[in-house]
């Protein structure tokens, strides 16, 4: 494990959390590459007084939980904030550096979402160190969001349990330029595939192409279902669906037998994510009819729901309140990319999307935040964290 001093300031931190090589286990097959990040964390936050928990998900690894309680009588107020990231392949920095350029700090995940994670530890640790009065406080780091998001609902699903408190509302921690976001699309990824006839390609004439099959099934949901998607929503916009990745063959001289295509489609809050696959059997059965023997078949989805502003008003108008009180925009917007905050708005828990870093700057080739966002994240916490829920 790589160890770190004590950080004395929130960029050090930033940069000691940036350090870590926390690409999400799928994407580099790792498992719990988390680990050293959550037990750096855990140290941190234990030397500065706060109490750090670890909540095991076996076979897995464990989220980190970390909280001052001030007084049993007082709310809760939960922070959560994912530790993994995506991939770091074709990065034009240096991935884990946190080198510093022109007031920019670099390295994957410096934007999504280690700076949430970051800002929001400094902000408690400032509350402590103060003594300063707040509610009970928690903070999150879970595991897992970026693929399949393990982390919060085991969180959900079991952990929570075991807690003797729950939260009275959450702000999770994502790019979202120190706005407020209190809607945001849900997902729904799938997989279609299409089985031919495999033959050697000197006469395809004996086999069934199911690249050429899937070909067809493109074609109609790009000129069939997609261009008919009307659900909106005024905070996202419009619903939408593209197909990117495929996967087919197994030699260049076989005629494949078996071609997949994986898809996204973003579901606007309103919208029930569950008619989805639904609506697209119907193009597809159109198109069994049309091509004589076509086999396409759909596996089943993964689905992740929307955020809908109306579970949220009266925590949102709250935080609201707060960034008005700093001088910042307080209006709501929405997000077109999900987060944790619909998971915890399915179990019943208000919860709103709050953080440092431009989403523009998330996932590309040469991540970065700008660090004057670190500042504004840490006041904004820090505030909400003394505001009451």
């Amino acid at each position: 494990m790589t160890k770190h001093a004590p950080p004395q300031t929130c960029v050090e931190l930033l940069q000691q959390m940036v350090s870590f090589n926390t690409v999400n286990r799928i994407s580099d097959g790792i498992p719990f590459v988390e680990g050293e990040l959550a037990e750096h964390l855990e140290s941190v936050a234990r030397g500065w007084g706060l109490k750090a928990e670890r909540l095991e998900i076996p076979g897995t690894g464990f989220n980190l939980l970390v909280t001052r309680q001030v007084d049993p009588q007082l709310p809760w107020l939960l922070f959560d904030s994912h530790m993994d990231t995506v991939s770091v392949e074709g990065m034009t920095v240096d991935p884990f550096a946190g080198a510093i350029t022109a007031g920019r700090l670099y390295g994957r995940g410096a934007c999504d979402t280690k700076a949430s994670g970051a800002t929001m530890l400094w902000a408690l640790k400032t509350l402590v160190a103060e003594n300063t009065p707040s509610q009970n406080l928690g903070i999150l780091y879970t595991i897992d969001e970026e693929i399949t998001r393990t982390g919060v609902k085991t969180f959900l699903r079991q952990q929570l349990d075991g807690l003797d408190w729950k939260p009275a509302a959450v702000v999770v921690g994502e790019p979202t330029s120190c706005r407020l976001v209190t809607a945001h699309n849900g997902t729904v990824r799938w997989q279609i595939s299409t089985t031919g006839r495999a033959a050697h390609s000197s006469d395809p004439s004996q086999g069934r192409s199911a690249i050429s099959d899937m070909v067809r099934v493109i074609d109609a949901l790009e000129t069939q279902y997609i261009p008919q998607l009307d659900a909106a929503h005024e905070l996202v916009g419009k619903a939408q669906c593209s197909i990117n990745l495929i996967s087919a063959g197994t030699l260049i001289n076989v005629i494949p037998d078996a071609c997949t295509i994986s898809v996204d489609r973003r579901a606007v809050p309103g919208e029930d994510a569950t008619q989805v696959l639904p609506a697209v059997e119907s193009v597809l059965e159109s198109l069994r009819r049309e091509v004589p023997g076509l086999c396409v078949t759909q596996h089943e989805a993964q689905i992740q729901s929307s955020l809908s502003p109306d579970g949220n008003q009266e925590f949102a108008g709250h935080v609201g309140g707060v960034l008005r009180s700093l001088g910042l925009e307080e209006q709501p917007l929405g997000a077109k990319y999900g987060t944790h905050a619909s998971d915890f708005a399915s179990a019943g828990f208000p919860a709103v999307v709050l953080g440092p870093g431009d989403i523009a700057q998330a996932h590309r080739k040469d991540e970065y935040i700008v660090l004057d966002q670190l500042e504004h994240g840490i006041e904004i916490y820090r505030s909400v964290m003394c505001a009451g829920v």
